[in-house]
């Protein structure tokens, strides 16, 4: 079975009709994973869905969380992009690291999170400093409730400070994004196929 890879698009815009430099970051990868044989699905817009605020699986009537946890689960690879705001990663993105808080309470009987197998990468852009933070962040968050992280994770790019071009607004994708982005795919497929065939050791 080939594996499968998830874009997670954590803009703030809402609308999946909008123009997104995160949707072109993460197209990026798309290409660079495809190369690899990796399928990677239709890229979901988390701000169109109403994900509630919490730390568990379910809040609710009319929480979105509970299927798109499903999706998530159901492929090898996640990818998770989003735009940094005041420095740091966008709301929407910290939104969908709070709601994985449930995993560290949903154990299997071998002391495995849910996310335990699963490799996660990212897609970061933004018009101001702040790649290296909002990766710090992330990853610091993916990795306590389970996810496995290979090198070189992140895809980013930083555009001037206080200049007004998105990334989205480029003619042509940058030399290093690419070269960048082939090395996410590379690492990532690879050690989602180990992880595939050999799962961790129990817990206790």
């Amino acid at each position: 079975m080939p594996l499968k890879a998830l874009p997670l698009n954590c803009t703030l815009k809402a609308d999946p009709a909008e123009a997104s430099s995160t949707d072109a970051m993460i197209d990026v990868l798309r290409e660079a994973f495809a190369a690899r044989g990796v399928e990677v699905s239709d890229t979901v817009r988390v701000a169109a869905l109403d994900i509630r605020p919490g730390v568990t699986s379910d809040e609710g009537e009319g929480d979105a969380w509970p299927d798109l946890r499903e999706k998530i689960l159901d492929h090898d690879i996640l990818i998770l992009g989003g735009p940094i705001w005041m420095g740091q990663i966008g709301s929407v993105a910290k939104r969908v690291l709070e709601r994985m808080d449930a995993f560290l309470s949903e154990t299997d009987d071998d002391g495995h999170m849910p996310s335990y197998g699963k490799v996660a990468v990212l897609a970061i852009v933004g018009n101001e400093d702040g790649a290296h933070f909002s990766s710090a962040q992330m990853f610091q968050a993916l990795n306590d409730v389970g996810w496995t992280i290979p090198p070189v994770a992140a895809c980013y790019w930083v555009g001037e400070a206080m200049g007004s071009t998105d990334f989205k607004d480029l003619k042509t994708t940058p030399e290093m994004v690419e070269k960048t982005a082939k090395m996410v795919a590379a690492n990532a497929a690879h050690l989602a196929s180990l992880l595939s065939g050999a799962p961790f050791p129990p817990q206790d």
